[in-house]
């Protein structure tokens, strides 16, 4: 699953019959997996029949079940929300054992229901079958709705299914939990017209007549509920062949074009993960279906054969798609495929392990990125993730890789930036230590032992230790067991004889706990003097020391694999700063992000950041300047509020940025870098919000005449959008009703949401409500309005709750309303937010709110303690 957090650029056998399926040899490694349901009865295969109702958003459905009852038994349980049941029979494959109608007893607060026989059922094999009903929701859980509109023909609906991670029992009355697994055979009663997908392809279609069609797919492979999928509408699908399997994109009538890169992506992506993982994808095909609309919760899903993808992140529309919308639309395609061996062949035993998922497939997705699309370089975007996951891990709410989890609430918080980014970070770092043959032996040995069946971590150490030859797994318990970031300090730097030692010691950084008694790590240091050869250790014990060829500045985590942070000497500093454009690229961004992050948690100067920022050359990596523009956004909005001192800041800020705008300018030129069109935008954003009169006068002509390139449309109208007056509002407001396209068209509205000006913000909040914008981007429209306004966004959220809730997916609820909030600045929001989750959070999930209380005392420790560093050094190079 690639979540909406979670952005890197911040990425096989035709014709299988369904007896291709049943060589895999018995697993016993789950039988004691977590579970929420008693443990004596599995199942094995579902028949499932199901009847939708897209107009009356309801479904008929029939299942039988072959289950095997392990001991006796006068109940069965299992998983089913918001369904009714009907001629519920068990039957036995071998015997006579007959069983009346059960009673049936549905328990909706746990999701389950009981049927109580009226004798003990003994251990064998059985058919369990029913008819039920269920409901067709207008939120991405379950069987949904997405209402969208058409150029041609008027508005339309199309039914997609999402069951990650615990909605499968929406859909099918099941055992639905990772270690249950099972087969499938589905089939569906849908319009003539429309076509259906599942993970199979279609093996038989009959007409039933009435504009009506039975749609039956093969057999699925043996796989975990939540990976089943289902989808008809009035789709086009378009495809090609890979390594013998058919790939497909398919999107609503007419859009297939826009789907060509992912299409081409798959194909050369598929060649790629079948060589590295050493197992050839085991399914015929893998369609990828693009969904208009959005999720709080997600952007795509890897239903294993038929992954599911918003719109946004699967097409590119010509008229408004740029080189980042390309580079994200590869790394998600990368990323869900590889889930399909990552999660789908081999799954986590318990969502306690879900980082094996998707830390995985984000590290492989970025590998594989920089290896077929090296012009992009995206290697310099390992910054950012690692960033992305020490922000959440360096407060006290933060939690370790591998976790506990309870509940289906605390399931659906796993997905957050310390499963996806920090399991990227950490894979990265181990790779690194071991070798890239050695990492890639084991975990295609760790394939074939487990695939068809369910793993926890330990599986994985076990085979990379093997193959590696060495301990592994004692720097991954670390990394993975225990949470937190190491602090690796530089204590001394001694040069003797054309070399130099460093004395090291471990300590832990944190953001909210300075007095914190660190943890201990295993941890993997590269090192290297400026222009040296790199020299590696494993800092033991909480000290250590390393020698280095050569006596100029040293960067410890050279090449930036380590998931750490390094604290120089203030002298050591210095001579990184003065010697900054020497740096390799990585080692320019690894050594930016540290000593911003250290600066504002106060165990070195704030100011440091801008020292770097002063030196910092023209011609340095264009990611380099879009941090250098992403802290400038960042100390802008601590000073929100306060105009006076802001002002002296935006004064500094579009100085020092301008002249890499002015090199970069309007106009992409002819052979330019990836980057530098991402640069590019990113400066434009920038100098907008810092009120830069000349950008924000050219963004506001160029949209007046409609003379905006595609690359730089999005960019120029969020500019317009946010210095936006009503009347600006209104046209933005009535381009977003007219439009047709509903990738467009989504993110027009999304505009109205980034408006400065208060008024037009509580317009956008209103209009949220109205569902104009459509049922599932109305939430976003409040997210919107919360980044620039998280006060008064949370608080109308909280007064519109009943209406609010309908808009935001189930498993996105215990965070949705938090993260509103978390941006503020006022101490008053706390306990606001505070009151909130007493009130409507369980006591179970209430870890996005206490993050979200922790936040916004680290930005009033920021604004109060770090700024007037800032302020200083403004007045004294201003």
């Amino acid at each position: 699953m690639r979540t909406p957090l979670v952005s890197a650029i911040a990425f096989a056998l035709a014709g299988l019959t369904t007896a291709a399926f049943a060589a895999p040899a018995a697993d016993t490694s789950d039988q004691l997996a977590t579970t929420q349901l008693p443990r004596g009865v599995r199942p094995t295969h579902y028949d499932v029949s199901v009847v939708p109702h897209a107009d009356k958003l309801a479904f008929e459905g029939k299942v039988a079940i072959a289950v095997d009852v392990l001991d006796s038994t006068s109940s069965i349980t299992l998983n089913a929300e918001d369904m009714t049941f009907a001629n519920v029979t068990l039957t036995p494959v071998k015997g006579k054992v007959k069983f009346a109608a059960p009673k049936v007893a549905i328990d909706a607060a746990a999701q389950m229901v009981t049927f109580t026989f009226d004798h003990a059922i003994p251990a064998g094999s059985y058919r369990l079958a029913m008819d039920y009903t269920g409901k067709i929701g207008t939120q991405a859980n379950g069987l949904f709705a997405i209402d969208y509109d058409t150029k041609s023909d008027g508005k339309k609906r199309a039914l997609y299914t999402q069951f990650e991670n615990s909605d499968a029992r929406r859909f099918i009355p099941s055992w639905d939990e990772p270690a249950y697994k099972a087969t499938f055979t589905v089939d569906a009663t849908v319009p003539a017209a429309d076509m259906a997908v599942n993970n199979m392809p279609v093996a038989s279609s009959k007409d039933l007549g009435n504009g009506l069609k039975k749609v039956t797919f093969a057999q699925t492979p043996k796989m975990s509920t939540y990976l089943l999928f289902f989808g008809v509408g009035e789709f086009d699908r378009a495809t090609t062949m890979s390594d013998g399997v058919e790939i497909g994109v398919i999107t609503q009538k007419g859009l297939t074009s826009q789907a060509q890169f992912t299409l081409d992506t798959g194909k050369d992506v598929m060649k790629e993960y079948n060589a590295y993982f050493g197992v050839p994808y085991p399914l015929p095909k893998l369609d990828n279906i693009a969904s208009p609309g959005q999720s709080q919760f997600f952007a795509a899903m890897e239903n294993w054969g038929a992954i599911y993808t918003f719109e946004y992140a699967l097409l590119l529309d010509p008229s408004i798609s740029t080189q980042a919308d390309k580079q994200e639309v590869f790394n998600t395609a990368a990323h869900e495929m590889a889930h399909q061996w990552f999660g789908d062949l081999v799954t986590m035993r318990w969502w306690d392990d879900l980082w094996l998922n998707e830390g995985f497939a984000s590290w492989l997705a970025s590998r594989t990125t920089e290896r077929l699309h090296p012009e992009w370089h995206t290697n310099l975007y390992a910054i950012a993730t690692r960033e992305g996951a020490m922000s959440r891990d360096a407060v006290a709410t933060t939690h370790p890789v591998v976790q506990k989890i309870d509940t289906v609430e605390q399931a659906s918080q796993a997905f957050d930036e310390i499963t996806y980014e920090k399991g990227e970070s950490v894979i990265r770092m181990l790779e690194a230590y071991v070798g890239p043959d050695a990492w890639q032996k084991g975990v295609q040995a760790y394939i074939k032992a487990h695939a068809y069946s369910n793993t926890v971590s330990n599986d994985l150490w076990k085979e990379i230790d093997k193959a590696a030859g060495k301990p592994v797994s004692t720097i991954a318990h670390d990394f993975t067991l225990q949470p937190g970031i190491p602090l690796v300090r530089v204590e001394s730097a001694t040069c003797t004889n054309g070399s130099t030692t460093l004395k090291l010691a471990q300590g832990e950084f944190t953001r909210d706990r300075p007095d914190k008694q660190a943890i201990a790590w295993h941890v993997p240091v590269i090192a290297k003097t400026i222009g040296g050869a790199a020299t590696t250790t494993l800092l033991e014990n909480g000290s250590g020391t390393i020698t280095v060829a050569g006596c100029a500045p040293v960067v410890v985590n050279a090449g930036q694999t380590g998931y750490f942070r390094t604290l120089y000497q203030p002298a050591q500093v210095k001579a990184l700063t003065g010697n900054f454009a020497k740096l390799e690229p990585i080692d320019q961004l690894g050594v930016f992000a540290d000593v911003w992050s250290l600066g504002m948690a106060g165990l070195e100067p704030a100011s440091d950041v801008l020292d770097l920022i002063k030196v910092a050359p023209l011609d340095a990596p264009p990611q380099l300047w879009d941090s250098i523009a992403g802290d400038f956004n960042a100390l802008d909005a601590y000073y929100h509020g306060d105009t006076k001192r802001q002002a002296v800041l935006r004064k500094y800020a579009i100085a020092r940025l301008s002249p890499k705008f002015a090199q970069v300018g309007w106009e992409a030129k002819a052979g330019e870098e990836a980057p530098v069109a991402i640069l590019r935008s990113s400066l434009i954003a920038t100098l907008g919000i810092l009120g830069d009169t000349k950008v924000i006068a050219e963004a506001r002509h160029r949209y007046e005449t409609d003379t905006m390139p595609a690359e730089l449309r999005k960019v120029i109208l969020s500019v317009v959008a946010e210095h936006a007056d009503a009347a600006t509002w209104d046209k933005m407001h009535e381009a977003a009703k007219a439009e047709k396209s509903p990738l467009v068209k989504d993110r027009l509205y999304g505009l109205l949401a980034q408006t400065e000006d208060e008024a037009l913000a509580k317009r956008a909040l209103d209009l949220a409500l109205t569902g104009e914008a459509g049922e599932t981007n109305s939430a976003a429209l409040i997210s919107g309005v919360a980044r620039r306004h998280p006060e008064l966004a949370f608080d109308f959220a909280v007064a519109h709750k009943d209406k609010v809730d309908s808009f935001v997916d189930s498993t996105s609820a215990s965070r949705y309303y938090p993260r509103l909030a978390s941006g503020s600045l006022e101490l008053s929001t706390i306990d606001k937010l505070q009151a909130f989750a007493e009130k409507s959070i369980a006591p179970t999930s209430r870890r996005d709110a206490e993050t979200a209380v922790t936040t916004i005392r680290y930005r009033n420790m920021v604004r109060t303690q770090r700024l007037p560093a800032v302020d200083a050094w403004l007045k004294k190079n201003g």
